[in-house]
């Protein structure tokens, strides 16, 4: 089995180099993770501060799946907006819900602060960008958002917008001082560090083959090992596999790629005038942010319902970057990758108990980096009965996702999307 991560900017720029032992022998405990994310690693982290016997089972190696191959963004809110999560639930536990996702980024942050991750890079500032004229519903939104949540906002006009982002594209932004980028593989395998210091076994290589659910003690298998533990939580996102055939129903993996630039600092400086990352606010669009202290773009955006590369990632993602900025013709792309993301139909987080003792926690695709910080946060509590805020997410529960026709749906509605973000952006020439 492979313990390499796959090439991408991180893994080429990652701080440490730890290995974690293959899970062997009979063991026992009182929480079986199974994955090793973002969102299991700050449940690990939780539940062995609180003095409970955890053991993480990896397939490959820690945050080696989207966890660890994203764009790094983390901001609040949901892959869904606040006005869909209110149809569902109501406007008081809607906006219990966006507190909760804030708390998220402030998981992040604090924790960053707290071990002293220093090589998580982490960069102030995140700019959601519009590609048309809002008509003062973007301003609108963002005064909304600061009188209701505190975030701190700021409004950006065309003219400053574009002193910032150098492209005939943009119109409008709202900046978010709260939100910020980093580097989140360094970020996870810095949790697995501090996890593993307080007492939890991290074993990577440890991919589970079966697992018996139903008794007092849940039993979870590996090709060599056996855990027996109280409790059991999977957290393995969109590379869940047939052990959890309830969960793997549930979502769907959809695959989105990111590109790295050549290092030409001058050239991406002079397109790019600002280490606040942007996030194009069309709901099929881009994201990037200068790394390598501003010397690259990260390019990410398309996404898809199929699993395997495409021959042209490259050349698919690097036409989107020179149609937004054409300055940037001749820039080369140094390496491109994928990354599986699972997306439930409801596009909200999956986060609770299947049955007493199992608990899942997954489907953060679209907005995963502060939503698998509480995602893993109230699973740990509810385990440990500190608080029950993981039924805040009941409502969206475990959804059929439709198979193949689920699969078919998703992408033409992606295509709708890119349609309509065409009209939109055609209409305000």
């Amino acid at each position: 089995m492979s313990s390499a991560y796959i090439d991408t900017y991180y893994s080429r720029t990652v701080s440490t180099s730890e290995i974690y032992p293959a899970a062997a022998g009979r063991i026992q405990a009182d929480v079986c993770i199974v994955g090793g994310g973002l969102a299991c690693l700050t449940a690990a982290l939780k539940l062995a501060r609180s003095g409970r016997k955890v053991v993480l089972l990896e397939a490959q190696r820690v945050a080696w799946g989207a966890s660890g191959r994203n764009g790094g963004f983390v901001s609040a809110g949901y892959a869904t907006g606040l006005s869909s999560i209110e149809r569902r639930v109501g406007k008081d536990q809607a906006r219990e819900l966006f507190r909760l996702s804030m708390e998220g980024v402030g998981i992040v942050r604090r924790t960053i602060d707290e071990l002293g991750i220093e090589d998580a890079k982490l960069v102030p500032g995140i700019a959601k960008a519009l590609r048309y004229h809002s008509r003062g519903a973007l301003q609108a939104a963002c005064e909304t958002q600061r009188r209701e949540f505190g975030l701190s906002l700021r409004y950006l006009p065309r003219d400053e917008v574009r002193s910032l982002f150098v492209s005939p594209k943009y119109h409008e932004a709202i900046l978010d001082e709260d939100a910020f980028h980093f580097h989140p593989l360094n970020y996870g395998r810095a949790l697995a560090r501090e996890a593993a210091r307080l007492g939890a076994a991290i074993h990577e290589n440890s991919a589970v083959i079966s697992a018996d659910l139903d008794g007092a003690r849940k039993i979870v298998r590996t090709n060599v090992a056996e855990i027996s533990a109280e409790h059991v939580v999977f957290t393995t996102g969109g590379y869940t596999g047939a052990v959890a055939p309830a969960l793997k129903r549930a979502f769907l993996p959809i695959a989105t790629y990111v590109l790295l630039t050549e290092y030409a600092p001058e050239r991406v400086q002079g397109a790019i005038r600002t280490r606040a990352a942007i996030l194009d606010d069309r709901r099929a669009g881009d994201y990037y942010r200068l790394v390598g202290d501003g010397s690259r773009i990260l390019w990410g955006g398309r996404i898809t319902t199929r699993t395997t590369d495409p021959r042209d990632i490259a050349a698919l993602l690097r036409r989107e970057m020179v149609t937004t900025y054409p300055q940037l013709a001749d820039l080369k792309v140094e390496i491109a990758w994928s990354g599986l993301m699972a997306y439930a139909r409801h596009l909200m987080p999956q986060i609770g108990q299947l049955k007493p003792g199992v608990w899942y926690c997954t489907a953060f695709g679209g907005h995963g980096m502060n939503t698998t910080a509480i995602g893993g946060m109230v699973i740990a509590e509810g385990i440990v009965g500190e608080s029950d805020r993981y039924r805040l997410f009941a409502p969206f529960g475990l959804t059929w996702n439709g198979g193949i026709l689920g699969r078919a749906a998703a992408q033409l509605t992606y295509w709708a999307y890119q349609a309509t973000d065409a009209a939109k952006e055609f209409r305000s020439r």
